[in-house]
């Protein structure tokens, strides 16, 4: 018997048009004493203002944190850390893009345990439990209400740093599709694109000899049975809506689509994980300061082109989730969805190059060295990519030339 699967999800996901509105009664569950995390922008606008009346309304203390940065800075968890201690919250909600759940995140962890945030990097360093945690997403891409990972700045590194722990799993996400409405087209193209690139590097993550050990011993696994059925709903679901919510922010149905693709990709890479072209990304992205969704969704697919020959099959069945008659060979399948997540990508504005997005052809062997050492993501690789490998896939995302990078 072979059939295996792990996941690790919140004990609550709640999904849908005006779910918002349930945040008094989950946030009564779990404490009393709630910590906001959020941006400035966010804070003035009128659905937050609501969203806080309605937690007092229902006896909750209430204290917003309305500094939240993009990309949370290292130094930025702490000071936020230390204001809110003397208040005492017994839980932590983080409503807002990414950042601002991964600072709700971050901050939980301090809170119940103390320490220097840079403790904490890397996989399992999280002792135990920290303060309850409920994600409410305004944008939907990075599926961090779902998952176990924080990412963020450090000052002394030129990568972003990731904390990595089942503990920072939220107890409850919240994903209301009407806050994510007034999302620019950009934002709603780079944050779907996003949740493609996680859906699509989970589905095709390699997959690892199921001893019990596995989970036990990686926060990411790679692929298997369940999270393989939430990234091929994200994949269908994105795949069929993301042009159509970045060309009309208005359509209900597309934005609906969208956000639940971003959270099933979550619920994916959460546990499978991700691969070559996040490790890119990292060394890439903070090179060019592009945003994350942007520079992952460059590599894509280049990354398709690259692992081809070990999953073939694999992109097949990514080509019948976006909706492509499965005609001819294997092989076909798999080259028709590579185009078309490369249609895809252009049609909503995703930079087709690295030297597009900014990266100097001086910068590729640096850009190479460091990608290779994120190991946590190159052996999620389903190809085998040594730093020749990686210098042939880089190469060829600078260029724009998807059959080099099929090499």
């Amino acid at each position: 018997m072979t059939l295996f699967a792990a996941l690790r999800l919140p004990r609550e996901i709640l999904f849908g048009k005006g779910q918002r509105h349930a945040l008094p009664a989950v946030a009564r569950r779990l404490g009393q004493r709630a910590l906001v995390c959020t941006d400035a922008r966010l804070a003035a606008t009128p659905v937050f203002g609501e969203m806080m009346a309605a937690l007092k309304a229902a006896s909750i203390e209430v204290l917003v944190h309305d500094g939240v940065q993009p990309d949370v800075p290292r130094d930025s968890v702490a000071l936020c850390a230390d204001e809110v201690r003397s208040f005492q919250p017994d839980l932590v909600i983080g409503i807002g893009g990414g950042s601002c759940l991964d600072m709700a995140k971050c901050v939980s962890l301090l809170l119940a345990h103390g320490g220097a945030l840079q403790d904490y990097y890397g996989e399992f360093k999280v002792p135990g439990s920290v303060l309850p945690i409920i994600a409410v997403p305004t944008t939907a891409g990075t599926g961090s209400e779902v998952t176990p990972v924080a990412v963020v700045s450090d000052p002394e590194r030129t990568l972003k740093i990731g904390v990595s722990s089942p503990f920072l799993i939220p107890s409850a996400a919240i994903c209301d599709p009407d806050l994510t409405m007034t999302c620019p087209p950009s934002l709603t193209a780079i944050a779907g694109a996003d949740a493609m690139t996680h859906a699509i590097e989970a589905f095709t993550a390699a997959r690892k000899p199921p001893g019990h050990e596995l989970a036990q011993q990686n926060v990411f696994i790679g692929k298997s049975a369940l999270s393989d059925q939430f990234a091929l709903y994200a994949i269908r679901l994105l795949g069929r809506s993301l042009e159509k919510a970045v060309a009309d922010g208005s359509d209900e149905s597309a934005r609906a689509d969208v956000m639940m693709g971003a959270l099933a990709a979550g619920c994916a890479f959460g546990t499978a994980g991700t691969a070559a072209a996040h490790a890119v990304q990292y060394p890439a992205g903070a090179l060019t300061d592009t945003a994350h969704g942007l520079g992952v969704a460059t590599m894509l697919p280049y990354v398709m082109s690259y692992n081809r020959r070990v999953s073939a099959s694999a992109f097949a069945e990514v080509g019948e989730a976006l909706g492509l008659a499965p005609t001819g060979s294997t092989d076909e399948q798999a080259d028709a969805a590579i185009r078309e997540v490369s249609r895809l990508f252009a049609a909503i504005g995703i930079t087709l190059t690295l030297a597009a997005l900014g990266l100097t052809a001086d910068q590729i062997d640096w850009t190479c060295e460091q990608a290779i050492g994120i190991q946590r993501l190159v052996k999620n690789n389903p190809r085998a990519i040594d730093l020749a490998g990686m210098h042939q896939l880089v190469q060829a995302a600078f260029d724009g030339d998807l059959a080099a990078a099929a090499r």
